[in-house]
Order: C-alpha cells, then structure tokens, then sequence
C-alpha cells in the first residue's frame, strides 16, 4: 500500500528541518554539517584528523537517496501547500547550502580559491614594492629640492694658497700652503678658450646642455651602492664633480650621491654654467700638489694659465681623471694615450681643426724634481713667513681666512735689502767653523717696516734674530742716552782708568785709557771704566739705563724668559746693564737704534704692509705710521753724533762712498773659559738700521777659521757693512740732523788725547752731585794687564771697597765680569770690541761663574725655535 503523501517509507531517515530563525546564507562553520554541528572526526578547521572515521560521508549518501524520495513525494502531492520560511527556502524543500559548504567536492573548490587568493595578494604587495621604489625616491629629490639651499658663487670657500710677497708687491717671498696643496683662483676670461675647451672634452662634453647630473651616471652609482661594490660613483657631470668636492664630500653613500644629484640639478637650474666653469677650475686637483688651473700651469708648465698652449691645456685636462696616476713623468704611455683622447674629443666637438690636431705633439713639461710651488719654507724665507703669520694672527687674521680667502700678502721686505743680508751672511761665514751663526734685522727708521730679516739657514729651526742674546758693549749707547736724558752734555769727561773695588779690578782690554776724557771719546774707545762711574753718577743709573732702553724699542718682555733688564721677583736692574750682560734680541737692537736714527721717534717693527684677498678686498693696509716720540730729539741726535765715528774706527768698517754712519760694536764672554760667545755690531744711517749677531746654537766659544777669537769688530762688522753697502747702493747719500745743544754742548766736543793715565779721579768739569746716590767710591789706579775681562757687582753680594764704599743696591749682589769684548759674570760677561785681548782674568770671586756650557764643560742651551718669537739663550748647569 502506498505511503500517504507527507510520510516517509519504512526504514526511511527523516530529513533535518531548519528552524524558522536558521539563515541559509550563513556559511557554516568549519568542520559542522548542514545544520551546524560538528562532524565527528574532524577538528574545528574542518580538517580530517588522522585515523578518524568519516560519518559524514555515508550520512551525506543516506540523506542524499532520502532527499530524492522525498523531492519525488512532494511533487506528487499536488494539494500539499508551499510555504516559505522568512528568508529560507521554500517550505519542505532541501536545505540552502552556501558556495563551498556541503560535504565532498564544495570543500575541495574552496581550497582553490584560497591558494588563487594569496597570489593576487603577492602580486599586489609587490606592485606597491615597485611604486614605493619609484615614488618614494621621486619624492624624496623633491622635497630635497625645495629645502636644500645652493649657495650662490663666490659663497663656497675653497682652500687656497696664500702668497706672501715683496715691498714691492711683485716678488713671492714664499707661500702660505693650506693641507689640501697649493690653489690660486682665477677668473674664467684668464683661462684661454682652448683649455676650456679641453676640460669639457675630457669630463663633460655635454656641460652646456645637461641638467647638472647624469641619469646613466647616477643610476650606475646607486646600483653599485645596493650591490657594495667598490665602483660607486662615477659618470658624474662637471657640476657634480663640482659639488662633490666644495660641497658634500667624497663619501661613497646613496645618501651623498642623492644630495649631489639635487644639488647639481639645482645648481644648474641657478647657477649659469660659466660660474660653475669657473668655481670647478678653480677648485679641482690636478696633481702635483695644485689645485686649480694656475696651480696645475705652474706645476707643469712653469708658466701663468693665460700662458698656455692647446697641447699643455689639453695635458692639464687629461690629469683630472687620475692625477697622480697620469703624471707624464710617472706614467708617460698612459698620460699620452689620454692626452691623445681629450685632443680627439675637441675636434668631435668641433673647437679643434682636425689638421691642427694631426700635427701635435706632447709637449715638454717642468720635471718634478725642479718643481717649485713657491713654498720656500724650509730656506731663510721661512723665518719670514713664521713672523708674517704671527703678525697677521695679531691682527684678526685667522687660520680659516688664511686657507681659503687666496690672500696677496704684501710685506715690508725689500728684495734688494733682503738679499744683500742673505749674502753677507752666507758669504761671510763661508769657510769659517760651521758652528757659527749669525742673525741680519734691517728697520726703516722712519717707519718701523722691516725691510731685511735673516734668523738663520733654515726656515724650520731656531730664529737666532727672536733669541734673547747679551748684547755686550752694543748696550753702552743706551746709557750714553740716558745719560744725556739727565742733562749731562757729551763733553763730561770721566776718569777711564781702572779701578778697584772690594779688591776687584775693573779695568778695559789691555789696560786701554784715554785719561780723563770725555763720554764721547770712550764710547769710541768702548771703555768699561768710564761708562761704569758714568752710570754711578746718574739719578737711580741701571734703572734710568733700563728704562732708556725701553723707551727707544727694546722689548719690556721676551716669550720664554719673561721681564727683560731686570734681576728676577722684581729686584730691578744691577750695575752690569751698562755694559750689556741682560739679553736682548737682534730684533729689538735693531728697533732700538732706529729710534735713535729717527731723531726720537719710535715705530713699531712690523712685517706687514697690506693684505687683500683674490676678489680685491682690503683687509690691512697700514700706510705709514706715525710713531711715537719717546725721547728728545737732542738726546737722539747727540748720541747719533757720538756713534758717527766708531765705524771707520772699528777696523775700517765706514760705508760705501763716505756714507755717514752711526754704529757701536759688542761682545760677551763665555762664563769663566776666557773666550766669547756673542758679538755684535748694531748701526744705522738715516734711512736703514742694522743689527748684526754672531755666535753659535750651542754657546760655544767663538773662533774664527784660524783660531783667532771672534769680536764685535770682526765678523760681525763685516756682515754689517756688507748688509749696509748692498742695501743702500743706489739710494740717496744722507747726513744726519746737527743736533740741539744739551748743557749748552752740540754733539761731539774736541779732545785731546791724554799722555798719561791719571793716578786719581779728577774731571775737567763739575762733577753734579746726586743726591739718590752715596758718595762716588774712592777710585785707586792700577796699570794690571787683564784678559780677557774684568769683574763688576752683580746681584747676590752687595758690593763692597776695600778703600771706599762703593754705591750699593737692596739685591744686587754677586759679581759680573766686565772688559772689551770680555767679561765673566751672570750668563756670560760683556765686553767691546778689540781684536786683541790680555792676560786671563784675575780676582775672581769663585762660585759666581757662568754654568759650564755643552762643548766647553757642559749644560745645555734652549733658542727660539720654528721662527715664534720664543725662548731664549738658557745656560743650565751640567747634572
């Protein structure tokens, strides 16, 4: 019997109903059937486990053959009415299973659509790889562009040479070398066109099209950076060659190389490509030390860049690429194969006639070992050029301007006088021990310019004329000075025997004496005696000596050695100034004296004249300066009147051609050893002062080719004339000014030589009575023979007479040997200018000799050194 219509047959499962809130659409979970439980067996991925049995798939085959009966049962039953569930499907139709759900096959089309899924992913996230890298880059040079600034030309400081130059602003003296090598900048219009030319043909042959950069070139660097490779960079344009080396630097980076492109870009864009010529011939290296396109003519060719030909610009162009390795000295094949390629490249071009260029040839270049970069430091130059650098530093001149400003130093050296002191102290020294030394200062008198330094050889080491140095009898003038400051007239006269004190004899070489005669006399004569009661009879004498001494230019303090003329914590000067035992230096003597030239009115020395950077601005031009006046003009000319006749009188050292002179001659001894270790000779004329020193690094005493000892007189004055004759020959011959009376007395009164020695002080005016002073000691006579020196007080024993007291001061003690062109005493005694001397030294108080000295008993000695205005002659005890 059938089945009625709505029932199952026997043995049939029921099909699962859905409840009215079921919603077909609703993908059924992972692992769930139909109706949305899980299926035995599988995990909660939907993911068979291993092992498990598969329900599901003989459930799905049962409801699947019941599910058919049933369609076949509803259709039958024509009055069955169809109802549907909100949202669901039809009343007693299959349930709705969503795409991919269901049993069998739907689970294998989903996991198809899963794998084609995370493919468009990839693709996706890899096309936005690609864009990021297109654009991120593109945005990054854009707002680089808008924010980084180009500097305007001109504005970019490159390191470049200064040249330090002659009086007359035509001849170098030296060069002041920045560390990256030797620049002198130039306009573009003084570089010929053919060597322009030349450089666009080996670098950039596209310069005045391009936009500042190279696509190919940069995209090659950023490739080589990515990979690491060691070739990054390269193919860059002449602006960016540029920019790299005044701007961002040399590092190999991505992030430089990024920098480089805007700023070559922007440049090009703001710059105009002459500009950028210009500034990149102006800054490249080409070798050889020079950078820039005058350097590289010089360096190569010897000759100025508007000098050169096609051939030697074409040699210059093809050195940028590898400087050093392209040197035609060094690499000749390679340097011509790429000489041959820059001169192919300008007929490509155009701006060369192929005929023209068929028939070049290399051309002749400056060996290296006659290379000459204007750098002459290492010679005399050098101790100028140290000096110049200090001076420009006092005037706000700093290293960075220095470097980069290309600054045309004009000096006060005038080549002619320069060179006369160059040769006289080489010529004179020529054959003599080769330890000897020697120190050249010229001033202008009337405007304190230094027109002849010579410190030394050797530009690198100790600058003898920055050396505090005893000066010997050279320092009697400033006594003479001071005293003719204090009213007395160079007609006093003063006893110039010797005399005795505390047993001591102080005495003058040989027993030399005039009698009693007048200051003027003995400063002819240099005699120790009467300068030593002259100084005794003045108002405070070391002091007023001291003081004069100042006043007319010698330093008041030394680099290394600190207050001058003074015994230390401020004891003041002892007895010994007047006869020269304190150091001064050969610059200072020099200074000094021309004070005295230029009747009291003293000028600073000074090196510099004018300084004016490569575009024409003026930082120091000095004009000529007015000076001070430090003393009286008589007091000046008077002692100028007294020092007229010492150079004829000095073993025939007058000028040339009847010249008028004034000069005075000094020597110091060597401690206690009998011999010298200084000898001076300081002179000037109207229009040029010289100071003349000789002696020897190591304080070694003083002899001559022969053996003989080496005076003030000697060497030294034949340095001194020779210096002077050169320097002055072609110059106007001049006289000096008639001085004012002092005390009623004009310059130098006559005298008549004594036949004898007086036995006692007696002076043919009135002697003045000074009242700061005790009583001028009792003075005894004694015809002893003394060589080479003779004693006087010096700071640590208060001197004392053995017949009359003798002046004393709170500290001056210890004992200072005096006599011409000898002494003993504190650091050396002090002495004239005689060439012969006497017996050795007598009395002598022991313990208060000079310290040994290396080469005689030992010690040591310290000089100034590298030219700086430092340090001094130092004698330490041997250990």
């Amino acid at each position: 019997m059938p089945p009625r219509p709505g029932t199952l047959p026997p043995g049939a499962v029921p099909p699962v109903q859905r409840t009215p809130q079921a919603d077909p659409t609703v993908a059924m979970r992972p692992g769930a059937d139909a109706a949305g439980a899980q299926r035995p067996g599988a995990d909660a991925a939907g993911v068979q486990r291993p092992g498990a049995d598969a329900p599901t798939q003989r459930v799905s085959a049962a409801s699947a053959a019941v599910g058919a009966s049933a369609a076949k049962s509803a259709s039958a039953a024509d009055d069955a009415p169809t109802t549907r569930v909100a949202g669901g499907p039809p009343a007693g139709g299959p349930p709705t299973v969503p795409p991919g759900g269901g049993s069998g096959g739907g689970a294998g089309g989903g996991k198809g659509d899963g794998k084609s899924n995370r493919w468009r992913t990839i693709r996706r996230i890899g096309y936005g790889v690609v864009a990021a890298g297109i654009l991120v880059p593109i945005l990054m040079f854009m707002l680089a562009y808008i924010v980084q600034d180009v500097p305007r030309p001109g504005e970019l400081q490159t390191n470049q040479a200064a040249t330090i130059f002659n009086s007359d602003g035509q001849g170098v003296i030296t060069k002041v070398i920045p560390p990256e090598g030797n620049r002198t900048e130039v306009e573009l219009d003084a570089i010929p066109v053919h060597v322009r030319n030349a450089v666009l043909a080996a670098e950039d042959r596209d310069f005045y099209s391009n936009p500042g950069f190279s696509v190919t070139g940069f995209a090659r660097a950023a490739r080589d950076n990515v990979l690491g490779r060691d070739s990054a960079g390269g193919g860059s344009t002449i602006t960016q060659q540029y920019v790299k080396v005044a701007v961002v630097g040399s590092e190999r980076t991505l992030t430089r190389k990024l920098k480089e492109l805007v700023l070559s870009t922007k440049m090009a864009n703001q710059w105009a490509k002459d500009d950028i010529l210009a500034a990149y011939l102006n800054t490249i290296y080409f070798g050889r030390g020079a950078y820039g396109i005058a350097a590289a003519s010089n360096a190569y060719f010897g000759k100025p860049v508007g000098e050169l030909t096609v051939e030697e610009g074409a040699v210059l162009a093809s050195s940028i690429q590898l400087p050093s390795l392209l040197d035609p000295e060094q690499n000749p094949e390679g340097a011509e194969a790429r000489w041959n390629y820059v001169l192919d490249g300008m007929v490509a071009a155009g701006t060369l006639d192929a005929a023209e260029r068929s028939g070049m040839k290399y051309p002749a270049y400056v060996p290296i070992a006659e290379l000459d970069n204007g750098d002459q430091s290492s010679g005399p130059e050098g101790l100028i050029k140290n000096q110049v650098l200090a001076e420009l530093s006092r005037e706000g001149i700093d290293e960075n301007l220095l470097n980069t400003a290309g600054l045309q130093i004009t000096t006060t050296i005038d080549p002619q006088a320069q060179q006369s002191a160059v040769e006289a102290a080489q010529s004179n020294l020529e054959g003599e021990p080769e330890e000897l030394r020697t120190a050249v200062v010229s001033v202008d008198p009337r405007s304190g310019a230094i027109r002849a330094y010579y410190g030394g050889e050797s530009g690198v080491g100790y600058d003898f004329a920055q050396s505090g140095l005893q000066t010997g009898s050279s320092f009697k003038v400033f006594g003479l000075a001071a005293n003719l400051d204090q009213g007395v007239p160079l007609s006093q006269t003063y006893d110039s025997g010797p005399l005795t004190v505390n047993g001591i004899k102080i005495g003058n070489v040989e027993g030399e004496s005039c009698g009693q005669c007048t200051i003027a006399e003995a400063l002819k004569r240099s005699l120790n005696t009467s300068f030593y009661r002259m100084m005794l009879e003045m108002d405070n004498g070391p002091q007023a000596i001291a003081d004069m001494a100042h006043k007319l230019g010698v330093a008041k303090e030394l680099p290394g050695i600190g207050e001058t003329l003074t015994e230390p914590e401020g004891v003041g000067p002892n007895y010994g100034i007047v006869l020269g035992q304190y150091q001064s230096r050969v610059l200072d003597m020099a200074s000094a004296y021309a004070t005295l030239a230029a009747s009291g009115r003293h000028h600073e020395p000074y090196f510099v004249q004018k300084v004016v950077t490569s575009d024409g601005e003026v930082l120091l031009d000095r004009g000529t300066p007015a000076g001070e006046q430090v003393v009286d003009a008589a007091v000046a000319d008077n002692t100028t009147s007294a020092m007229t006749p010492i150079a004829a009188y000095s073993n025939g050292h007058a000028l040339a051609g009847g010249r008028p002179s004034a000069s005075k001659t000094g020597t110091a001894q060597l401690g206690d050893t009998g011999s010298n270790k200084d000898a001076w000779m300081v002179g000037y004329t109207p229009s040029l002062s010289t100071a003349v020193w000789v002696g020897t690094e190591e304080g070694l005493p003083l002899e001559n080719s022969w053996g003989g000892m080496i005076y003030g007189s000697g060497i030294p004055s034949d340095i001194w004339k020779d210096t002077m004759d050169g320097a002055l020959e072609g110059t106007e011959v001049e006289s000096f000014p008639k001085p004012e009376p002092i005390a009623g007395v004009s310059g130098v009164p006559a005298w008549t030589a004594s036949t004898t020695a007086p036995a006692t002080r007696e002076q043919t005016t009135t002697s003045r009575v000074v009242p700061s002073l005790p009583e001028v000691p009792e003075i005894t006579t004694q015809n002893v023979e003394i060589f080479p020196g003779v004693t006087i007080p010096v700071p640590g024993v208060a001197p004392q007479t053995t017949t009359q007291n003798a002046p004393s001061r709170p500290g001056n003690g210890g004992q200072e040997e005096e006599s011409e062109d000898t002494g003993g005493g504190t650091g050396g005694g002090t002495g004239d200018d005689s060439d012969e001397g006497g017996s050795p030294p007598q009395n002598r108080i022991p313990g208060l000799e000079s310290p040994a000295i290396p080469g005689a008993q030992g010690g040591g000695f310290q000089g100034a050194q590298g030219g700086s205005p430092q340090g001094a002659f130092e004698y330490a005890p041997a250990g």
